[in-house]
């Protein structure tokens, strides 16, 4: 249902809105509402679609502030649909002011249906109401491109073509394996960080110092706890991380105590209350007939060297969620009994078919980033061998943000492996 159009920068953009079920195998059992916005770049003449599924898990679509970047560069060829996927955005929030309330049974029952399987059919419901049988292409960005493969396990006949940027997933590696890989690329980002702005450590550590010593609040009432401040190392893996963290620490202490701008400026950088999948259910994106059990946590007793503790050197933490978290973060609390119950479930479905993606018959263009922190480069490339057809291109020229900081080279040469 199309609810408003507009007309922006040279976008023309209509807004859609779809019930579809929460439990796709108890289509009785309720529903929820799915949000979609179009943009096209020529009113009188409709193109094929290209969907964009966002990273995360748990956040929504990027709204579309100028013609510019990726967008505009594939708007050349396609209609673009950008999904709020379900529970983010203008979708049927599932947060803690509106499922906060219900038990924490229930909360989990509710949120195991927002992972990457659903959010695939919620996508088929959305392309059989849109255009019929008709395939359309799909481009998955980090946590997106663990959606396509899912799409591509299950759902193939609905596409014509996948775009896969920093977002190729191990198919069976436990979460155990994966964070292993991962205080290990975190600690390499550290390490560059404090190459490249050398004063940055001296400051962290005053920091950390000054929290443990003062405990401040934040602007939020949140109390900042060092492993809180470690948490900013999720900036690492983006093209602009090191630096925005480095200002970020220039002014933070005035007369002895944290100023209120760096305060505030760490609210800003952690979107973790605002978007709660991120931490419960992050980890459950890699889970298939096996339990997470906070597996970030248990690997993080092997690596010493980020205990809050330490200042030699001083170590930010990155895409790792803790169950401190559920404590420290008071809109993530009224989650935290849900969150571990979730972590403990040992039947999750499968997320992907190892064998229908030996015979995959789609057509799939991926950019691998060498030196991304978040998905593993040689999980990748070990799962890229293992999909029929799919053209791969591996690059040490971009950061994990590589479609935002320079989409149209990036789309320009995914576009040309499928020519």
């Amino acid at each position: 249902m199309i609810q408003l159009k507009y007309t922006y920068d040279g976008m023309h953009i209509s807004e859609h809105s779809f019930k579809l079920p929460v439990d796709y195998t108890q289509p009785d059992s309720g529903l929820i509402s799915i949000f979609l916005r179009e943009i096209r770049s020529d009113a009188t003449k409709k193109k094929p679609y290209l969907v964009f599924l966002q990273g995360g898990p748990g956040f929504e679509s990027p709204r579309p502030l100028t013609h510019s970047g990726w967008i505009k560069f594939a708007l050349k060829q396609y209609d673009i649909l950008l999904l709020d996927q379900r529970g983010t955005g203008r979708s049927t929030l599932a947060n803690f002011q509106t499922i906060g309330k219900w038990s924490p049974e229930k909360q989990a029952n509710y949120l195991k249906f927002f992972r990457a399987d659903t959010i695939v059919r919620d996508l088929e419901a959305i392309r059989k109401e849109l255009i019929g049988n008709k395939p359309w292409s799909i481009l998955g960005q980090s946590f997106g491109g663990f959606c396509a493969l899912s799409y591509l396990s299950f759902h193939s006949d609905g596409l014509k073509n996948v775009f896969i940027t920093g977002g190729i997933p191990p198919l069976t590696a436990h979460p155990d394996e994966i964070y292993k890989r991962t205080y290990v690329r975190v600690r390499n980002k550290n390490e560059a960080f404090f190459n490249i702005f050398p004063h940055a450590q001296k400051r962290a550590c005053e920091i950390a110092d000054l929290i443990q010593k003062t405990k401040p609040i934040l602007p939020n009432g949140d109390e900042l706890t060092v492993e809180r401040f470690q948490l900013l190392g999720l900036q690492l893996g983006f093209s602009d991380g090191y630096a925005s963290l480095n200002y970020l620490f220039e002014n933070a202490i005035v007369n002895g105590e944290l100023s209120y701008s760096f305060k505030k400026g760490i609210l800003g950088l952690q979107a973790f209350d605002t978007n709660p999948f991120f931490t419960v259910l992050h980890e459950a994106c890699y889970a298939q007939n096996f339990s997470t059990n906070w597996s970030a946590e248990k690997v993080r007793h092997s690596f010493p060297e980020f205990d809050p503790s330490s200042r030699d050197p001083f170590l930010f933490t990155g895409e790792m969620l803790f169950p401190w978290m559920l404590d420290q973060f008071q809109t993530l609390n009224p989650l935290k009994e849900a969150a571990y119950i979730l972590a403990g479930k040992n039947n999750w479905e499968m997320l992907y078919d190892p064998v229908q993606l030996m015979n995959n018959n789609i057509p799939v263009a991926a950019a691998v980033y060498t030196n991304d922190m978040y998905v593993d480069r040689d999980f990748s490339i070990e799962t890229s061998q293992s999909i029929k057809g799919i053209q791969y291109w591996e690059t040490d020229k971009f950061d994990h943000n590589g479609l935002r900081s320079h989409g149209e080279k990036i789309l320009e040469k995914l576009f040309k492996l499928l020519d």
